[in-house]
């Protein structure tokens, strides 16, 4: 199911830079590839739950002053590049809108318990075989 996101244009920052990797003289003098920056710690944008689900799913991805930077250089046109950066970043939000489910505590089963205390027993019987064998060797 979609989820519809709207953020303010004034909170994304694009900067555009010359694509790595082959590509001949094109590469070299156009600056084809995007990379944009949002910073999701003062994003007016987004609300508290989905900022804090959010900084919790990029981790790493963060600098420290809390923008997500992303580079798109998959495109040869620095437009299609742009979409791609604005689509990656909307989607990292559409996951953060998302809340996780609670786990719901179980019991384990008597089966399962059972199958623990059957395989317990095997490796234990295994064991003692060892030990058996160590002895009669000394």
């Amino acid at each position: 199911m979609p989820i519809h996101v709207s953020l303010n244009d004034a909170e994304i920052h694009y900067q555009f830079i010359r694509s790595p990797g082959p590509g001949g003289q094109n590469v070299n003098k156009l600056e084809t590839a995007v990379q944009l920056r949002f910073n999701v710690l003062h994003s007016a944008s987004l609300s508290d739950p989905v900022r804090e689900r959010l900084i919790a799913l990029l981790g790493k991805k963060l600098t420290r002053e809390g923008d997500l930077i992303i580079k798109a250089s998959r495109f040869r046109t620095q437009e299609r590049n742009k979409q791609d950066a604005l689509e990656r970043l909307l989607e990292w939000i559409r996951r953060a809108m998302v809340p996780r489910k609670k786990r719901k505590k179980t019991q384990p089963t008597f089966a399962s318990k059972q199958r623990r205390m059957d395989t317990k027993k095997l490796r234990g019987k295994t064991k003692v075989l060892r030990t058996r064998k160590a002895t009669r060797e000394d």
